[in-house]
């Protein structure tokens, strides 16, 4: 009913912006308890509807609501959103807003696409694409490959899921892992995922709820946004009380509630006494609330890009992108500081594979930001040693990093 356009230029909209799919925003928060507050007022705005999209984190809230097609009733509910969050004194940043996509070329797209189907658990997004059903992973496109390329990629990207779900991954495709840790599969093209399986936190049954893939997770299936947003307030309050920050992610019909790579860990890889005394606590408040577990829908995706000056493409990607280095020296990992999109990890490449390093990937990464940021996130990249390869602004644009992996900048003026 409302195109985007239309939807940006009506009135009390202006925290809002729109990444391809519905709208977006983002609202600072001083803590995660001031976060849930503005959570608790939106569950009172749904009036028995469904939520939309809300990711808590210890610096705020993003908002998502919405469909491709916005209606009025849409931009009455961002209207509401922004004036609960004036009335409780949180801040919108638009500029904070983008999602960073994998973009996957192929010969034979159906054998293709249905493997990562398989593989992650994803769903179907119109004719071309594949989506988290839970929306916190990164979506895929897949593209039309005239020509082959043969040889590895320099992109594969590593998936944690329980180990249930890895095992039915390989049964269903017919294959086994290979690789130095038998951690690795691909699809019919040989564009390679690391398929990891989880764990439990820990011994005790206090925290048979959560799973440790990466980063320990748990889901819990919800009624109704009241319960929802009860259970996100009572895990605020618990992380906040604890010092420990976590992601938490509502959706219609439950709530993620996960730590984020490896800051569930200690020094030594082991479960981290502290936080498996706070999952202990959010499991019982949990339960308390009548709720029950459903670990089949965890999931952890990040990325992993194999560079031969790893230093300075590892630079570049952390400028685009807004993100930060993880502070751990020994590792290569970058991050969004507001944990929304994926942890991007670099590999060592032998400097004399030339053939691989001039053929074209055949995975690429496709970041949207809000239609006032295009040229600014153009003009970073290019600053950042990035090379235009095609400039179709105001729309979109595709550059390569410094070893020649595509990035396209896409926009919905």
């Amino acid at each position: 009913m409302t195109r985007t356009s239309e939807f940006q230029q009506a009135g009390g909209v202006e925290d809002w912006r729109s990444l391809g799919i519905g709208a977006s925003a983002w609202f600072d928060a001083p803590s995660m308890t001031a976060g849930a507050a503005l959570i608790g007022r939106i569950a009172e705005l749904t009036d028995g509807n469904s939520l939309p999209d809300l990711d808590l984190r210890a610096g705020g809230v993003r908002v998502r609501i919405g469909s491709p097609d916005l209606t009025e009733a849409d931009v009455d509910l961002a209207r509401a959103v922004s004036a609960a969050a004036q009335d409780l004194g949180l801040a919108a940043d638009p500029a904070a807003l983008q999602t960073v996509q994998l973009a996957i070329d192929a010969m034979d797209g159906p054998s293709v696409t249905a493997f990562w189907r398989t593989t992650l658990a994803y769903e179907p997004i119109g004719d071309s694409g594949l989506g988290d059903p839970l929306r916190r992973d990164p979506a895929i496109s897949f593209h039309r490959q005239d020509q082959p390329r043969p040889l590895r990629n320099r992109i594969h990207v590593d998936v944690g899921r329980t180990p249930e779900a890895v095992q039915a991954v390989k049964a269903a495709l017919g294959r086994e892992a290979y690789g130095a840790f038998d951690l690795t599969i691909a699809d019919a093209e040989g564009n390679e995922i690391d398929l990891v399986p989880g764990g439990e936190l820990s011994e005790q049954p206090e925290t048979a709820d959560w799973q440790a893939m990466f980063g320990a997770m748990t889901f819990y299936p919800t009624a109704s946004p009241p319960q929802a947003s009860r259970l996100a307030t009572t895990v605020a309050a618990l992380a906040d009380d604890a010092g420990i920050p976590l992601l938490v992610d509502l959706r219609a019909d439950g709530v993620t509630i996960d730590s984020g790579k490896d800051l569930w860990e200690d020094d030594e890889g082991a479960a981290e006494p502290r936080f498996v005394d706070l999952a202990s606590r959010i499991q019982t408040a949990a339960h308390d609330l009548g709720l029950s577990a459903d670990t089949t829908r965890l999931r952890f995706v990040q990325l992993a890009i194999d560079a031969v000056d790893v230093p300075a493409v590892r630079a570049f990607w952390t400028t685009v992108l807004g993100y930060r280095h993880d502070p751990r020296t020994f590792l290569t990992d970058i991050y969004d500081p507001r944990r929304l999109d994926p942890v991007i990890m670099f590999q060592q490449m032998d400097a004399s594979e030339d053939a691989r390093r001039r053929q074209r990937n055949r995975i690429h990464l496709n970041l949207t930001v809000p239609y006032d940021q295009l040229q600014a996130r153009i003009d970073t990249a290019v600053t950042a040693g990035g090379q235009v390869i095609t400039d179709k602004s105001p729309t979109h644009c595709t550059l390569t990093d410094p070893e020649g992996i595509e990035l396209t900048i896409t926009t919905h003026p």
